[in-house]
């Protein structure tokens, strides 16, 4: 059993990480594997994600998940809202029975670098470059950009989002006494939107998540 981390964010809503150390076989004891995910590590990843579902909450449901055109996961019945993410030999998972949620992990790697003109506003650059100085926070905190993004395109849930036009930075971030990073970002695919994703960086895994009340 390797639960890497659980965050309680609040009475309705818990995070966690799962550190997939165990066989396929494992998994299949207790998670419906859903058709079509053939190649062998990566249907690894997609168990430990639903694995991690009721490890948070008890009384999960596996077996109502369906996935919408858009290849988001959802309960019907909407009796919890959740998101997943893999990255490596990582599985992350937030689950509420009360907000929106999305949420991102990111191996933090030099290639995240190498993309970051797809992804990057002109004003992030900006914010980017004051920390070149500091090649490891930078590196770190491009991946934090990136993974934020995501997790707020997994928390929009409908597809067709620009990532540098519809999701930017709108403020500084800032850092918590626990080392959260609290990123403020404005969402604009219509009408803007104010979100905080908030951020951990785990030696050599970047973790990003967001929620909305309704």
């Amino acid at each position: 059993m390797a639960l890497f981390y659980q965050h309680n964010i609040n009475e309705n809503t818990k995070l966690g990480i799962w550190r997939i150390e165990e066989p396929e076989a494992f998994y299949l004891e207790k998670v419906p594997l859903k058709k079509g995910v053939s190649h062998p590590y990566k249907r690894l990843q997609h168990l430990a994600g639903r694995f991690l579902l009721p490890t948070l909450y008890a009384d999960f449901p596996l077996e109502e998940i369906l996935v919408a055109d858009t290849r988001k996961p959802f309960l019907e019945s909407e009796q919890y809202h959740f998101s997943i993410s893999h990255g490596g030999n990582f599985a992350a998972a937030i689950v509420s029975s009360h907000s929106r949620v999305g949420v991102d992990i990111e191996l933090v790697s030099s290639r995240i670098v190498a993309i970051s003109h797809k992804f990057l506003h002109f004003n992030e650059k900006v914010f980017l470059n004051a920390w070149t100085h500091l090649p490891k926070i930078h590196l770190e905190l491009t991946t934090v950009l990136w993974s934020a993004k995501e997790a707020i395109y997994k928390w929009y849930g409908h597809g067709e989002l620009d990532f540098k036009n519809h999701m930017q930075l709108n403020g500084p971030i800032t850092f918590k006494a626990d080392e959260t990073i609290v990123c403020p970002f404005v969402f604009q695919k219509r009408e803007p939107v104010q979100l905080t994703v908030e951020a951990r960086i785990f030696d050599q895994l970047a973790l990003a998540w967001v929620m909305t009340e309704g």
